[in-house]
């Protein structure tokens, strides 16, 4: 199967557009294979704005996420794999979803259960 993370990616974007806020995106500018400015880059990782007036050639692929946009008025080609993204929200408020760092699309090495939980039977008494 393929993985669901770019679709998360997309409908979020277009649901954060949509409502007229700023979308970002917080990538992990140490993985593999990133074409990112590298002097705004903190902690290892980069916050980029993607709303349209702010970006060019926009692309959010299933495998990489390409634009062109400007950093301190330069122009950069920036590039990324989609597993590169921890995280895409609204600047506004906040709202949006975070992705765990390891790829959660991966095959689990050993099946997990889901633990039941015991609730409490319900008391009942008469109220007159």
């Amino acid at each position: 199967m393929s993985s669901l993370k770019p679709y998360l990616i997309r409908a979020i974007y277009d649901w954060v557009v949509d409502n007229n806020l700023t979308p970002f995106l917080l990538v992990d500018a140490e993985c593999e294979d990133t074409v990112l400015p590298r002097q705004f880059v903190q902690n290892g990782k980069i916050v980029l704005n993607v709303r349209t007036a702010a970006v060019q050639e926009l692309d959010l692929g299933n495998e990489r996420i390409n634009f062109n946009a400007r950093f301190g008025g330069v122009s950069y080609q920036v590039e990324f794999p989609v597993s590169a993204v921890l995280a895409i929200y609204a600047k506004e408020n906040g709202k949006g979803m975070i992705f765990d760092e390891k790829d959660a699309d991966t095959e689990p090495t050993e099946k997990q259960e889901t633990p039941k939980v015991t609730r409490p039977k319900p008391i009942l008494k008469v109220v007159k």
